[in-house]
């Protein structure tokens, strides 16, 4: 697994998957929030994973240079940033247009009949 990871799996979860992953939550809310399109959640995962790659080396001496780990970073903090995103744009249209839509589920609305 540290092959993959370029790091031991423990760092790996504690500072991709706790202290980027919280930053990957707050950029989804952030572009959700600001009605910006959804595919700026790619570019700035893609940017929170360089983040989480230098932190895993400069901090815990793991490898920087590590494709797979870079993708494994990238995929985890795109699926916090994307459930973050539905979640806040969610509550939003329902809330902010309470006359047009009703929640259905926890990720989408629906148009009020």
């Amino acid at each position: 697994m540290e092959t993959i990871l370029g790091t031991t799996l423990p760092v790996f979860l504690v500072v991709t998957g706790l202290v980027i992953g919280f930053a990957a939550y707050m950029t989804g809310q952030a572009i959700a929030n600001t009605w910006r399109p959804a595919w700026q959640i790619l570019v700035y995962s893609l940017l929170l994973a360089l983040v989480a790659r230098f932190l895993i080396f400069a901090l815990f001496d793991g490898v920087l240079l590590s494709l797979t780990g870079y993708l494994a970073s990238a995929a985890l903090l795109l699926a916090i940033c994307v459930f973050a995103y539905r979640l806040t744009r969610a509550r939003k249209m329902v809330h902010q247009y309470p006359w047009l839509y009703e929640r259905a589920g926890l990720f989408g609305w629906r148009e009020r009949i």
